[in-house]
C-alpha cells in the first residue's frame, strides 16, 4: 500500500545501531594521568597502564581498589575491557606468569588472568593518594573541617601531599578520642584499633589514607592530637602514644575503599559514560571472627 511504501522509503530518526566507543584505551590512561599525574607519584610505584593495547576501543570500565585475578575475571564478566585500581598490580616486575593456582601470592597471576581476559589495568596509587581531590575523602567522611593544609606537602606545592590537617568542626565539639573511634566504625563499619585515652578531647586531628609512614611522626611534631590512618606499625604506633598522639588505625583496605568512588568520578570525566563504569566491590577481601563467650 502507498502507506507502507512511504514508511519504507522514510530514512529512521533513531540510531540504527548501538553507539560505539571512541575512546581509545591510550586516550583513557592520557585523561586519566591528566587529573592525577604520574609526575606526583612516589619514585618506586608504577603509575598508569601496565598491561594493554593503547589502541583498542574501551568497551567499559571496572573500577577496584586491588587487581586481583578474581576483580579482573568479574571485570571481564561484566563486559569491562578495562580495570582501574587504586594498587598497582605490582611493583616489581613479576618473574613468572601463570594462573593463580600455579603462581600462588605473585604478582604474575594477575598479568595473567588479564592478558588472558583481554583486560588492561591501569592504577594511579601514590598519584592519587597526594591528589587534593582523594585528600578531601576521610575529612569529609569523618565530619572534619579540612582547609587544605597537608603536613607533608610534595616538593613545589602547598596543596598536595601526604596528611590533611583537621580540625573539629565547632558545632561538632567537644569531640573526644572515643566518640571519633566510635564514629569509625559507624562509618566503615569494622572497629579499629586505637591508641590513647578515649576520654581525650580532641581539637587537631590528621588523617592519612593506607600506610602511615612518616606522617606519623610529623603528626606528633605538628602537636596534633590524634592521627586518623589506615595502618600503622605496632611499635611505632606504641611509642608515638606514649608521646601524646592518639592512633585511630581504621586498616589499610578499609581507608582506601572510599578512593573507588574517586576512581569512578575520574573515569567519568574521562569521558566513559556512567552506563560503562563498573564498581567492583571487595570489602569482603577479609572478614573479622565472630566473637562467641564460654
Amino acid at each position: 500500500t502507498k502507506k507502507k511504501q512511504e514508511a519504507l522509503s522514510r530514512r529512521a530518526s533513531g540510531p540504527l545501531s548501538k553507539p560505539v566507543s571512541t575512546c581509545t584505551v591510550g586516550a583513557l590512561e592520557a585523561a586519566l594521568l591528566s587529573k592525577v599525574p604520574a609526575a606526583d607519584a612516589e619514585d618506586w610505584d608504577r603509575t598508569g597502564m601496565t598491561v594493554g593495547d593503547p589502541a583498542r576501543l574501551v568497551e567499559k570500565v571496572a573500577v577496584a581498589l586491588d587487581p586481583t585475578p578474581e576483580a579482573v575475571r568479574e571485570a571481564a564478566a561484566r563486559g569491562a575491557n578495562v580495570l582501574v585500581t587504586h594498587h598497582p598490580a605490582y611493583l616489581e616486575a613479576p618473574e613468572a606468569f601463570g594462573p593463580a593456582q600455579a603462581l600462588p601470592a605473585q604478582a604474575g597471576s594477575v598479568v595473567w588472568a588479564a592478558v588472558e581476559s583481554g583486560v588492561a589495568l591501569m592504577a594511579l596509587h601514590t598519584a592519587l593518594d597526594v591528589n587534593p581531590r582523594a585528600a578531601r575523602v576521610l575529612p569529609d567522611l569523618l565530619n572534619l573541617s579540612f582547609k587544605g593544609q597537608v603536613l607533608v606537602p610534595l616538593p613545589g606545592s602547598r596543596r598536595k601531599g601526604y596528611g590533611q590537617v583537621c580540625a573539629v568542626r565547632g558545632e561538632d565539639g567537644p569531640l573526644t578520642l572515643g566518640q571519633l573511634s566510635a564514629r569509625c566504625t559507624s562509618v566503615f563499619g569494622r572497629a579499629p584499633r586505637v591508641w590513647g585515652d578515649f576520654s581525650r578531647v580532641l581539637a587537631r586531628v590528621v588523617t592519612c589514607t593506607g600506610a602511615a609512614g612518616g606522617v606519623a611522626r610529623e603528626a606528633l611534631r605538628a602537636q596534633a592530637d590524634c592521627l586518623v590512618c589506615g595502618e600503622v606499625k605496632y611499635h611505632d604506633a606504641l611509642a608515638l602514644s606514649q608521646a601524646g598522639l592518639c592512633i585511630v588505625d581504621v586498616g589499610h583496605d578499609t581507608s582506601e575503599l572510599p578512593l573507588v568512588a574517586v576512581l569512578a568520578e575520574l573515569v567519568e570525566e574521562a569521558g566513559i559514560a556512567p552506563g560503562r563504569i563498573t564498581v567492583i566491590d571487595q570489602r569482603e577481601n577479609w572478614q573479622y571472627p565472630e566473637s562467641i563467650r564460654v
